[in-house]
C-alpha cells in the first residue's frame, strides 16, 4: 500500500498542534502558580521596583467573563504574587491608555456601577471551592473586601458579602501605560488551615470601565454554576508561621439630641464608649467581640405605612452585626434586627400615656441596649466550618409620672435577653455541602423562650450541573401555652447551561415559628414551584447578553388542609450592545385563589378573583454621567373593577470624579383594594375594606469625596401614604366580602401618614482600621402629623412635613485601631 509522505507530514503536523492545544487549553483551565517567599518585605507605594518582586512569577493571559465571553482580555495585565510570616503581597501591572482610565472616587465598597477601574485578588484559603475571601483596589485608591460564600456568582460585580470588613493595605499610582496597584494583606485578615504546606485556590479580576470589560486569570464560565470552585492555585505555601492576631478598636462617642413629644421636647446629651475585639485563637478561628457597642450611627429605616398582614424585613447596617456573619446567615434563620429591636412594651406604654391626660412619659427607650456580644468562627483542616455567635441584652424601662401625685412607676418594657446560634457546616467535595444549624433565645423570669434547629444540605453532581436541596427544621416556644412546629423543603435542579430548571416543594406547619432570632413571613403553608428558564451567555449581534423565564406555584394552606393559590410568572431580560437594559414581568392568578393571611384571624381566610401583573423596565448606560432606570406598574382584578398603577424613576448625576447626586421617585395608586381594615367586630371577627391607596417616595442620596479616605453623604428621604376607606364588609365562612348591616361611619379609619429622615455623615479612614465619623440626623416627630384633608396632595404634605416639629440629633464617633504586634513592636524598641 502507497502511503502519501506529504499527506503523513500534514496529518503529523495536525495531531501535534492539536495536542499542543489540548495541553495549553488544559493549563488554561488549571492554573496554578508556585507560591515565592520573600525576605524583602515590600514598601506599598504603588510601585513594583522592590527586590521581592524581581523573582515572583509573573502571571498573565487574563479571559473575558464579559462583554466577549472567553475572547482575550483587551488589554494587558501583569500580576505578581509574593509572601512571608507577616501577609500575603500582591503587585498588579495594568496596561492602558492614559485616557481610557476611570478615575472616579468612591466610598468603600461602593466601585459597582461607578465610572471607575479597579483590580481585585480572591482568595480560597481552605480550597474547599465554597468560601473565600475578596480583596478590591480601584483606580483611586478606595479599598473593596468580602466574604465568599457558595452561593457567590459574578452577577453585577458583587461577588460576595461586603459588609465584611478586613484591615490590609493598598496604594496606586498612574503610569504613562497604565497604572500599578500594590497590595499586603495581612494574616490578621485572613483565616486558613494550619500545615506545613498550603494551596489555596487562587483568582485575579480586572474591570475596565471604558467598555465594561471583566476578565479573570483563571477563565470563569458563565455557563459554570458558582464561581469560587473556578479557582486557580496557589501552591506550594510553606511554613507560615503568622504573628498573633489580636487587635483592640477602642471607641468614644459623644452627641446631642433633640426629640419632640407631645409635651414639647426631650432634649439629651449622648455620651457612650466601648471596645470591639478580635483575637485569633489560631490560623483558622477567630474569637470577635463587642462590649457596650454604640449604634446611633446608623442609616435610618425605610418605614413604610404597612397593610400588608407581614412583617415589614429591614436592612441591617449595624456593623458588628454584618461583619462576618456569613456562616450564622447559611440556614437563613439569623435575622440580626431581633437583637436591640424595639421594646415590646414600648408601644403599650406611649399608648397608656396618651389615653391618659393625667400621666406623664418621663422615659421610654425606643431601642435596647446590647451589653455584648461575641462571635468565634473558623473552619478546620476537615473543612468543618463552626461557628458560636451570642449577645445579650439589658433590661428595660420605661417611667411614667403621676402629674397629680408626682410618682413615678418604672415599667418593664423589655427583660434581660440571651440570643445564641451555634452551626457545624461541612464542606463536601464539588461544593456539596451538609450544615447543621441551632438558634436559641432565652428571657428572664416568664417571659418567651424560643429554640429552632435545622439540618441542610446540598448536592452537586460531579460535573456541578444539577444539584439536590433541602432542609428540615424543629422550632419550640415555650409561653404559657407552648407550642411547637416544623418546616421541609427539598429541591431538584439544572444549575449549569443555558436552559436550566428546578422543581421545589416546601412545608411549613401551622405553628412552626423562627421568628425570635429569624425572619419568617408567614407560616402554615405548603408551596409547590417548578421554573425553567433559558440564560443567553454569549453576545450576539444585538444583544450582551438575555434570559427568558417562566415560573409555576400552586399553594396550600396546611392546617386546615386547603387549596390557596395557582401563580404564573415570566420574566425576560436583554442587555443590548450600548449597555442599556430592559425588563419584562408579568404575575398572573388565572383562577380565584383564598388569602389566609390578610385577616389576620387565624381559621379565616378572603376570597380574591383572578387577577393580573404586569410590569415593563429598564435602565440606561451607567458610564454616563447622566443615568436614569425606569419602571411601569400595572394590575388589573376585573371582577373587583381593582386597578394599580406605580411609576419608578431613578436617576443620577455625576458632576465630576468627586460628586455625585442620586434621585428617586416612586409613585403608585390603587382604586378598589381590599383587606383587613385594621378594625373588629365586638365578637373579635375582622372587618375588611374597600379603599384607594396613593403611596410616593422621594429619595436624594449624594457623596461628595475629598480623597479616597474621606468622604461626605447625605440621604434625605420622604414618603407619604393616603388611605381612604369607601366602604366595609364582613367576610362569610366562604371567604366572600358581604356588606355589612351596620356601616362604619365614612372616614372612621382613613389615614394621611408622613415620614422624614435626612441622614448626613463625614467620614474620615485616618489611618488603617481607624475611623472619625461625625453625623447630623433630622426626622419628622413621632407624634406629628400633616392634616390630610387641608393637604391633599403630595407637595402639600411635603411642604406641611417642614412647618411641624422635627428631632436632631449631632454626634461624633472616634474609633481607633491597635494592632498587638505593633505596640509590641513600639514596646521593644523604646
Amino acid at each position: 500500500m502507497f502511503v502519501n509522505p506529504i499527506y503523513c507530514m500534514k496529518t503529523g503536523v495536525l495531531v501535534l498542534f492539536t495536542l499542543l492545544f489540548a495541553i495549553l487549553t488544559a493549563q488554561s483551565q488549571n492554573k496554578s502558580v508556585e507560591a515565592v517567599k520573600t525576605l524583602s518585605v515590600p514598601k506599598i507605594d504603588g510601585n513594583l521596583d522592590d527586590a521581592a518582586w524581581v523573582n515572583a512569577t509573573i502571571l498573565t493571559g487574563f479571559i473575558q467573563n464579559s462583554p466577549n465571553v472567553g475572547e482575550p482580555a483587551t488589554k494587558k495585565t501583569e500580576v505578581r504574587i509574593v509572601y512571608d510570616n507577616a501577609a500575603i503581597y500582591i503587585g498588579a501591572y495594568l496596561y492602558d491608555e492614559p485616557s481610557q482610565i476611570r478615575k472616579q472616587f468612591t466610598s468603600r465598597d461602593d466601585e459597582g456601577r461607578k465610572d471607575v477601574d479597579y483590580f481585585s485578588v480572591f482568595f480560597d484559603t481552605y480550597g474547599d471551592k465554597q468560601n473565600g475571601f475578596q480583596f478590591l483596589v480601584t483606580t483611586a485608591n478606595v479599598q473593596t473586601d468580602a466574604r465568599l460564600s457558595p452561593n457567590a456568582t459574578t452577577d453585577f460585580d458583587s461577588y460576595g458579602d461586603k459588609t465584611w470588613e478586613a484591615v490590609w493595605n493598598s496604594q496606586v499610582s498612574m503610569k504613562a501605560d497604565g497604572w500599578v496597584v500594590e497590595m499586603r494583606i495581612p494574616y490578621l485578615s485572613l483565616r486558613f488551615p494550619k500545615a506545613e504546606v498550603q494551596t489555596w485556590g487562587l483568582q485575579f479580576m480586572r474591570f475596565m470601565r471604558t467598555n465594561n470589560e471583566r476578565s479573570f486569570w483563571r477563565h470563569v464560565d458563565p455557563e459554570i454554576n458558582g464561581f469560587v470552585n473556578q479557582f486557580g492555585e496557589l501552591v506550594s505555601l510553606k511554613n507560615i508561621e503568622p504573628p498573633l492576631r489580636l487587635s483592640f478598636s477602642p471607641y468614644v462617642s459623644t452627641g446631642f439630641s433633640s426629640s419632640p413629644h407631645k409635651d414639647g421636647f426631650n432634649n439629651k446629651w449622648l455620651r457612650n464608649g466601648g471596645m470591639d475585639i478580635k483575637y485569633g485563637l489560631n490560623e483558622s478561628f477567630t474569637l470577635d467581640a463587642t462590649l457596650i457597642p454604640d449604634f446611633g450611627q446608623v442609616i435610618s429605616d425605610n418605614v413604610i405605612n404597612n397593610l400588608t398582614p407581614y412583617e415589614q424585613k429591614f436592612t441591617e447596617n449595624r456593623p458588628f452585626f454584618t461583619e462576618g456573619t456569613e456562616l450564622f446567615n447559611k440556614s437563613g434563620l439569623f435575622y440580626s434586627r431581633r437583637i436591640g429591636r424595639t421594646p415590646t412594651g414600648y408601644f403599650s406604654v406611649r399608648d397608656m400615656v396618651d389615653t391618659d391626660p393625667n400621666l406623664e412619659l418621663v422615659k421610654n427607650p425606643s431601642i435596647t441596649q446590647l451589653y455584648n456580644g461575641i462571635k468565634f468562627s473558623g473552619r478546620t483542616d476537615k473543612k468543618l466550618g463552626i461557628g458560636v455567635f451570642n449577645a445579650v441584652t439589658a433590661p428595660m424601662y420605661a417611667k411614667v409620672k403621676d402629674k397629680t401625685t408626682g410618682v413615678e412607676t418604672k415599667i418593664n418594657t423589655e427583660p434581660l435577653a440571651n440570643y445564641n446560634i451555634i452551626v457545624f457546616d461541612q464542606a463536601l467535595k464539588g461544593r456539596s455541602y451538609l450544615t447543621f444549624t441551632n438558634t436559641n433565645v432565652l428571657r428572664n423570669g416568664m417571659s418567651r423562650d424560643a429554640n429552632v434547629s435545622a439540618f441542610d444540605f446540598a448536592l452537586y453532581n460531579k460535573k456541578g450541573s444539577h444539584l439536590l436541596q433541602g432542609t428540615t427544621r424543629y422550632s419550640k416556644v415555650w409561653t404559657a401555652s407552648p407550642y411547637d412546629g416544623f418546616n421541609t423543603m427539598l429541591k431538584f435542579a439544572k444549575v449549569s447551561g443555558y436552559w436550566q430548571y428546578s422543581f421545589a416543594n416546601n412545608i411549613e406547619s401551622a405553628k412552626y415559628d423562627p421568628n425570635d432570632m429569624g425572619f419568617l413571613a408567614a407560616a402554615n403553608e405548603i408551596a409547590n414551584t417548578a421554573a425553567v428558564s433559558y440564560n443567553q451567555i454569549k453576545p450576539t449581534k444585538n444583544f450582551i447578553t438575555y434570559s427568558y423565564s417562566l415560573s409555576m406555584k400552586y399553594n396550600l394552606n396546611y392546617d386546615p388542609r386547603m387549596y390557596a393559590m395557582y401563580q404564573i410568572n415570566t420574566r425576560a431580560f436583554w442587555l443590548f450592545k450600548n449597555f442599556w437594559d430592559v425588563s419584562v414581568t408579568t404575575a398572573i392568578n388565572p383562577v380565584w385563589y383564598r388569602d389566609f393571611f390578610e385577616l389576620q384571624t387565624p381559621g379565616m381566610f378572603v376570597r380574591y378573583p383572578a387577577n393580573y401583573y404586569f410590569t415593563l423596565g429598564g435602565s440606561s448606560d451607567s458610564r454616563k454621567k447622566f443615568f436614569f432606570s425606569l419602571e411601569g406598574i400595572y394590575a388589573i382584578t376585573p371582577e373587583f373593577d381593582n386597578q394599580y398603577y406605580g411609576l419608578e424613576v431613578g436617576t443620577r448625576y455625576r458632576f465630576s470624579n468627586k460628586f455625585s447626586l442620586g434621585l428617586e421617585a416612586n409613585e403608585s395608586f390603587e382604586n378598589d383594594n381590599r383587606g383587613y381594615a385594621f378594625m373588629r367586630e365586638t365578637n373579635g371577627d375582622p372587618i375588611a375594606g374597600r379603599r384607594d391607596v396613593t403611596n410616593v417616595t422621594t429619595l436624594l442620596t449624594g457623596i461628595y469625596n475629598f480623597t479616597s479616605r474621606q468622604n461626605l453623604t447625605l440621604r434625605v428621604r420622604h414618603y407619604w401614604s393616603k388611605v381612604t376607606y369607601n366602604k366595609f364588609y364582613n367576610i362569610d365562612d366562604e371567604g366572600y366580602f358581604i356588606d355589612r348591616p351596620d356601616p362604619v361611619p365614612p372616614g372612621g379609619n382613613d389615614e394621611n401618614f408622613n415620614l422624614f429622615n435626612l441622614d448626613a455623615f463625614f467620614t474620615w479612614d485616618f489611618r488603617l482600621g481607624s475611623r472619625l465619623i461625625l453625623g447630623y440626623k433630622n426626622w419628622l416627630g413621632e407624634y406629628e402629623e400633616v392634616d390630610g384633608v387641608v393637604n391633599p396632595k403630595y407637595f402639600d404634605n411635603l411642604s406641611g412635613v417642614f412647618s411641624i416639629p422635627h428631632g436632631n440629633e449631632i454626634t461624633a464617633r472616634f474609633i481607633y485601631f491597635l494592632d498587638y504586634n505593633q505596640l509590641r513592636k513600639k514596646k521593644k524598641k523604646s
